[in-house]
């Protein structure tokens, strides 16, 4: 059949409107079940939102209105820079299913599912967290992300940002040889030339939201009832779309409210539910499955080791020099050194980094979780696995996509998982408190 220039536009407008219906309701219903674990607060309600606001209402994100934003898809790319040249960073990666079904059928077979999200959000063209960037900023670190800076580029502006494979200091050379292009990149769009002042102000800026973020995982660390980890998740997955100002004042909020709670001893569950700790590819929202899967099944996620959680943020700027120069380099180390991502040669880092995890919040148990399609991570489990199962932690290994079809299957090895800690650590009454 034949469509006229109207009808087919009227056709394509149609199935625009179904696929953005349908990825609100997707995104609707994994709110309801985070908010059905129980134990939210007010004051998570300003992470809530943006959640709400950016997939379920469509809106673009919260800013001055002559502030351009730049979209990035890594935590290897600092925000620092974007901030000091007069814009505003956006973390573009996504869990989203609907748009991985349209993806599915953009980009190859086997690609992982967030490269997949994220051609879909492209291809369909219907949110504004991406209609509305003025500049992607893709990191190079796997050839996926090679990929998906090459699709990108048919329809916005892309800076791809060479990372290095390995952390010596040469690489470090070269990484802040690319750090300064990035620089010039983000100013020749903003029209705002990036000063020492603008880029001290702009590390305090970070610097602030870094501070409230140890504090949160101190308080998890201590007593890490306190909320359900899922929760958790949220806080962290919110950061992409709130400047970090507002987001450390949130988190600043949300700090104080869970200090008071642990001096009541108001917790959200029994303390002697199975302590879990997820890592691997990494879980962004709104696939947020495995989580609540462990947490409807009675565990609890006390520690999240992907790139979407702690290991996002948690390495502050450390400068020893001053200078402008200085500075720049002192992104380009807390990009490199002390990131744990399996794209770097050697990695052993990373597992320094889980086992010290373990011991921080005593966890009892850990989900290895792999994309499928996503083989950086899928390479390191057997190292991961033996290391963990020499410190007498069991491991299990999840893979998932980004579909509810998986999700069966998933709940019965994630229950069965739980179980078993539960019998090591004998019965328990109730799984909720």
């Amino acid at each position: 059949m034949e469509y006229t220039g109207d009808a087919q536009e009227q056709r394509e407008q149609r199935r625009k409107q179904r696929f953005a219906t349908k990825s609100m309701h997707m995104t609707q219903k994994y709110l309801r079940r985070m908010r059905d674990l129980g134990g939210t607060m007010d004051q998570m309600d300003p992470f809530f939102n943006v959640l709400e606001r950016i997939y379920v209402q469509g809106l673009e994100v919260e800013r001055p209105h002559n502030v351009r934003t730049v979209g990035t898809y890594c935590v290897q790319v600092p925000p620092e820079l974007i901030y000091a040249a007069g814009a505003q960073p956006v973390k573009l990666c996504s869990g989203h299913y609907t748009a991985f079904s349209i993806g599915d059928d953009v980009v190859a077979r086997d690609a992982c599912p967030l490269v997949k999200a994220i051609a879909g959000f492209e291809h369909m063209g219907t949110l504004p967290l991406y209609e509305n960037c003025s500049l992607m900023v893709v990191p190079i670190t796997c050839d996926c992300k090679k990929r998906i800076a090459g699709l990108l580029q048919e329809k916005w502006p892309v800076h791809p940002l060479y990372v290095p494979a390995n952390r010596e200091d040469e690489d470090i050379e070269h990484y802040v040889g690319e750090l300064y292009q990035l620089m010039r990149m983000v100013s020749c769009v903003t029209g705002q030339e990036v000063t020492y002042e603008s880029l001290a102000h702009a590390l305090n800026l970070t610097g602030r939201a870094q501070y409230e973020l140890s504090r949160f995982l101190r308080i998890k660390r201590a007593t890490p009832n306190l909320l359900f980890g899922t929760h958790a998740m949220a806080v962290m997955n919110a950061a992409s779309y709130l400047d970090a100002g507002t987001w450390a004042d949130a988190l600043r909020a949300l700090n104080d409210e869970l200090e008071r709670r642990a001096y009541a001893n108001k917790l959200v569950s029994r303390k002697d539910l199975p302590r879990i700790m997820l890592t691997g590819s990494p879980i962004v929202f709104p696939n947020l499955k495995i989580s609540l899967l462990v947490e409807e099944a009675g565990g609890m996620v006390v520690a999240d080791e992907t790139c979407m959680g702690e290991r996002g943020m948690s390495d502050p700027v450390v400068p020893v020099d001053a200078s402008f120069d200085g500075l720049m380099r002192s992104l380009a180390i807390r990009s490199l050194r002390p990131c744990p991502c399996p794209t770097f040669a050697d990695n052993s880092q990373r597992i320094y980094r889980l086992r010290q995890m373990v011991r921080d919040y005593r966890v009892e148990g850990v989900i290895y979780h792999v994309l499928r399609g996503c083989l950086v991570y899928d390479y390191e489990y057997r190292l991961v696995e033996e290391e963990l199962e020499g410190m007498g932690i069991p491991v299990i290994r999840l893979e998932s996509d980004y579909t509810d079809q998986d999700v069966e299957q998933l709940r019965i090895r994630s229950e069965a998982f739980v179980e078993t800690i539960k019998l090591k650590k004998g019965p328990l009454k109730a799984v909720r408190g």
